[in-house]
Order: C-alpha cells, then structure tokens, then sequence
C-alpha cells in the first residue's frame, strides 16, 4: 500500500505505531506527487487497528483526498483578504491625498513671496515630496479603468517582462521557461497583465538577492473553480523561485497593502498584481517553503458569456 502513496514515510510511522500500540489515529497528511498522481495532494487520514480472530492484527485505513475542499477554502480566503485590503487602501488613500494637495498649493504660494533662492530651496523639497506621497497614493488607489481587452498571447507578455527585469538580474540568476504552446489566444488588458506580471516576477528577483532561478510556467487547467464560480478551463501561468520562502508568519496576509519582509519594500506589489488580476475574474494563489516559492495566477480562457453560451 505504501508504494501506491510514493513510501510516505509519516504514514509508514503511523502504521506501525498503530500496529504497535493498537491505537487509532486521525492526521492529516500530505503526500508527494507519486507516478500515478503528479500533483501533491492533502487527505483526512484514519488509522485503526481490527483484531481478526485467529489471525494477526490488521489496520483499517481510511483516507479522504480533501485537496479541492482545501484549495477551495484557501481561495475565499483570499478572496475576502483582497476585498477588505482593496477598502482599506482605498479610504487611507483618499484620506491622505485630499492634504497633500493643500500642503503643495500652500508650498507653491510660500514659494512666490520668497526672494531668497537658498528659501526657495525648502520650499521646493516641500513639493517634491508632495508630489511622491501623491505618486505613492496612486499607487495604492491603482491603474483605473475597466480592462480593454483584446486576444493576446500570454507567453509574449511573459517573454516581455523577462526582458524588462534580465538586465537587473546578474549572472548568478536565471530564468527557465516551462511553457505550454497548446494555450490559445484569450482577451487581456495587455498592460494590466504586465504589471501583475513584473510585480511577481520583482518580488521573485529580489528574494534570490542575485542567485537563484526563476521559473516561468504555464498549463491550462480543466473545470477549475474561483471563488464561486466554475470555470470549463482556465490558464494558470506560475512564477516559482528556489529562494529562502516567504516567512510562515507573513503568508496569512502578504496580499493585504504595506506588508513586506523587506526594509525597502513598499508593501504594494502583490496586492496591486492580485487587484489587476480579479479584473479579469482570476485569482492569484501561492504556495511557499525554504527552497520553493510558486506564485499561480489563474485567470478564465472564456468570458462568463462566452462559457455559458458555450454550456
């Protein structure tokens, strides 16, 4: 039985404690992808002992693959997480600007009574800063506007984002491509998709500090679900890296603004790339651990009209 499961070795230490002890166990397991099951999957596993007569101890065990009702409930986590971070930049952003906007007009009225340039001089450190605390609170307020969508090949806006960001990267980091050619042609907003795109692969660059490996995947995924919504296919474009993994105690809220492990980092990034990518009815997912960081991004192939229509 062991080898149908890859030998996992927390489950062959559960049977033979069972078998030992005669007790029951109930954990929840995960298992690695195995020949016949090439994706990692999570399952309720059950473990008693039957006591045959005339016969020597057997096990009973139950497992209950529960991976779809995880990844499910990790996703409308998500999803709130993103809806009530949207809200709260959106207040704080509007908060500030309105401020900022006296603070430059007053700056600028200071500045025309002044007939000192070394005056001057505060005045014009007074605007600037306005005008990048203005920058920052577009930012967060972000690209507006519905998606203007039209067909696009999504591995041409993945190769023009490698090369916006392989200048930067040194010699000791590189990008390997794993794409799949059978994906067709869907409606994108070409510079919306960009954008998420760079943040996350940014993100990637700078938690390799310069070695490393970047991976850029792609596969289409069959009756996949986001949120409420089941969708007949959908593509799922991965940006994985072998760097040290985000910390365990920032993964329940990396999506939501000004979280960052970095000194330098602004918090922005991946909630704006979560933001640009709902537009298009997708999810931004992610996975994490010392040596593997994968970010998916799931996004429809159909419009809603186009799949009902289709259905």
């Amino acid at each position: 039985m062991l080898q149908l499961i890859g030998d996992d070795k927390e489950l062959a230490d559960i049977l033979h404690r069972s078998l030992a002890t005669g007790s029951a166990y109930a954990n929840e397991l995960r298992l690695a992808p195995t020949e016949v099951h090439a994706d990692e999957r999570l399952v309720d596993c059950r473990v008693s002992q039957m006591q045959q007569p005339d016969a020597d101890a057997s096990l009973l065990v139950e497992m209950t693959d529960v991976t779809r009702r995880t990844r499910i409930s990790k996703e409308n986590a998500l999803i709130i997480q993103h809806g009530a971070g949207r809200q709260m930049i959106r207040q704080l952003a509007h908060e500030i600007k309105n401020p900022l906007g006296g603070l430059r007009g007053a700056a600028q009225l200071l500045e025309r009574q002044l007939d000192r340039d070394e005056l001057k001089e505060y005045t014009s450190v007074i605007i600037s800063e306005a005008d990048r605390l203005a920058a920052l609170v577009d930012t967060l307020l972000g690209p507006g506007g519905p998606p203007n969508k039209r067909p696009v090949n999504i591995h041409e806006l993945l190769e023009y984002v490698a090369r916006v960001v392989e200048p930067d990267l040194g010699e000791r980091l590189t990008i390997i491509r794993d794409y799949d050619p059978g994906l067709p042609l869907f409606s994108l907003d070409s510079d919306q998709m960009v954008q998420a795109f760079l943040n996350l692969v940014q993100n990637a660059a700078r938690a390799l500090e310069g070695h490393g490996t970047i991976t850029l995947r792609t596969r289409a995924e069959i009756n996949f679900t986001i949120g409420d919504t089941r969708h007949r296919v959908v593509a799922s474009i991965e940006i994985e890296d072998d760097g040290p993994g985000i910390p365990v105690e920032l993964q329940d809220s990396i999506f939501y603004p000004l979280v960052t492990s970095r000194t330098d980092g602004t918090g922005l990034g991946l909630p704006v790339a979560q933001e640009l990518i709902s537009r298009h009815g997708g999810l931004i997912e992610f996975e994490s651990r010392p040596g593997c960081t994968g970010f998916q991004v799931r996004i429809p192939l159909l419009d809603n009209d186009e799949q009902t229509n289709d259905e």
